[in-house]
């Protein structure tokens, strides 16, 4: 890491004032140098309109800003929706149908070209024509589902006046999540001409303080300040910090062992990942409180079932899975890092409330496999490669071959996981591994995405079960008209019950992550962000 000379600290007590001025004028540029840090995998994209991984929104959260966003803050609070791009929240009217907003004057991206109000509508246009797995979230605004299938003739329901700046956009009916959906970096405004097609090699230009610089897909990446930023872009948008370091140098290390050594030895600043379940226990016990800090998440952990085909298409063989799963083994293989889940809504989200329809049971599981006798015996689990997310797909597979299936464990690279599970064209997509993070602070997002039919997709889908309730994906739409409160949490929770009266996963566990650092980092100022991790803004050198 390079920090600036130790002098520079003293500004005020014996350097002239103009020179302090200078130096310590802003706290958040005072320090410069340069971040060092490691992933244990390339995030799925770096791409704002297609990424949907944490990890991706880890590397994108300070480079990518939509018309509003999350506040840089750790917890509940970083959970509340400010101001990005956007003078102000939305002025909403016409019966909660209608948004209205108004660009920051002055704004321009890391390459020097304006900010314009033209490149909203241009924006979720894109979302559509590269088949972005957010897509679902947009097809609310009027023109957007023909726009989805004709992929021309613009939306109709955005209206942008590059003149004023403002920002209207009409929806087809209320959404009380639509203020959340806006601040997730797939409605990040990047220039109306960016291509229609994945841009990690060649990242678009930035609004946020940072930019992203020299990807190497595979392997690194790098952050540098955008130019803009101290020009216009930081005075403009005081929500949204500057950050500490002028650069930032990520490296992928496949090898968990070698990430967490490398940290300890000081050799990096930080590692996105958490440390490997051989090594969690002692890195918690040796440095919880100075170095490492366990971070609740909003998540849940499941296996899925296909319920379109044999033989998950017969409730009988889902429930049975149910009851076959251990909790416990599952909780065991995560090192403690897991917190045992059985519903759709994990802990911390509105709606969640605590209930077990399947107990394990694997004596119940098999009398349920011999009444279906499925024809079909033959399965393929799908996972990522990542540990020990893998180890627990291997698990499962050893139930499934317990219960008399002839299961085939498929493993993927974990940057192209969900672009080979979420294609339609992928054949014996059966059953496998997957994980959710919330989104945002609204229980829609557990549902919308993963389960209502509409949202199957045929890339990029998330909805690996191929739920397709029409009952229930009406529920899911009324429940999204009406604004969050008592009553919807409640039949949030009556609709997660439900969900898992039809068994399309096995839920198994909610996760909780980590912070580790160097000794040269102040653990105390990081951010974690409860939607995008670790804040790269927030990373301090003592």
């Amino acid at each position: 890491m390079i920090r600036l000379p130790a002098v520079l600290a003293l500004c005020g007590a014996i350097v002239a004032a103009s020179l302090c001025i200078a130096a310590c004028g802003s706290s958040e540029q005072e320090q410069g140098g340069t971040l060092k840090g490691t992933y244990s995998s390339f995030p799925d994209y770096l791409d704002p309109q297609l990424s949907y991984t944490l990890e991706g929104w880890t590397a994108m959260y300070d480079t990518y800003i939509p018309l509003v966003t999350y506040a840089h803050a750790s917890g509940e609070a970083g959970s509340k929706v400010v101001p990005g791009l956007a003078e102000s929240l939305p002025k909403i009217s016409d019966g909660g149908k209608t948004y209205t907003f108004t660009l920051r004057k002055g704004l321009r991206y890391s390459n020097g070209e304006p900010v314009r109000a033209s490149d909203f509508p241009a924006t979720i246009e894109r979302v559509f024509k590269i088949n972005s797995p957010g897509a679902s979230y947009y097809t609310v605004i009027v023109g957007a589902d023909r726009f989805a299938r004709t992929k021309s003739g613009g939306i109709s329901g955005i209206e942008a006046d590059d003149a004023t700046g403002q920002i209207v956009i009409h929806l087809v009916e209320p959404r009380g999540s639509f203020t959340n959906d806006l601040a997730m970096t797939f409605a990040a405004l990047v220039p109306a001409d960016t291509p229609a097609e994945d841009q990690t090699a060649s990242p678009p230009p930035a609004s946020g303080p940072y930019e992203i610089v020299d990807p190497k897909i595979g392997r690194s990446w790098s952050y540098r300040r955008n130019p803009e930023w101290a020009k216009h872009n930081g005075r403009l948008i005081p929500e949204i910090p500057a950050g500490h370091v002028d650069a930032i140098d990520i490296r992928v290390i496949r090898n968990d062992a070698t990430r967490v050594h490398e940290v300890e030895n000081g050799q990096v600043d930080w590692t996105q990942s958490n440390p490997p379940p051989e090594l969690y226990a002692s890195v918690k016990d040796r440095y919880e409180g100075t170095q490492f800090r366990v971070e609740p998440t909003v998540s849940i952990y499941y296996f899925w079932m296909n319920m379109e085909q044999p033989p998950f298409d017969d409730l009988r063989v889902r429930r049975a899975v149910n009851y076959a799963i251990d909790p416990a083994a599952l909780e065991r293989i995560y090192a403690g890092a897991l917190v045992a889940a059985h519903g759709i809504l994990p802990k911390g989200m509105p709606g969640h409330r605590d209930f077990n329809l399947y107990p394990h049971d694997m004596a119940r599981a098999k009398r349920l496999i011999a009444a279906a006798d499925p024809a079909d015996r033959t399965v393929t689990v799908w996972a990522n490669d990542e540990n020990p997310n893998n180890e627990a797909a291997a698990y499962y597979q050893g139930v499934l071959d317990e219960l008399g299936f002839d299961a085939t464990l498929k493993e993927v690279n974990v940057s192209n996981f969900l672009t080979v599970v979420g294609n339609e064209t992928t054949p014996e997509l059966d059953t496998g591994w997957y994980d959710w993070f919330a989104d945002n602070p609204h229980p829609n997002n557990f549902f919308q995405p993963l389960l209502a039919g509409e949202s199957i997709e045929a890339t990029n889908n998330n909805n690996l079960s191929r739920t397709d309730v029409p009952r229930l994906n009406e529920k899911i739409a009324q429940l999204s008209r009406e604004p969050l409160g008592p009553r919807q949490e409640d039949e949030y929770a009556r609709l997660d019950r439900e969900y898992m009266e039809l068994a399309p996963w096995a839920p198994y566990g909610s996760i909780a992550t980590s912070t580790f650092v160097s000794s040269a980092i102040d653990l105390d100022k990081v951010i974690y962000n409860p939607t995008f991790g670790d804040d790269l803004t927030s990373f301090q050198f003592k």
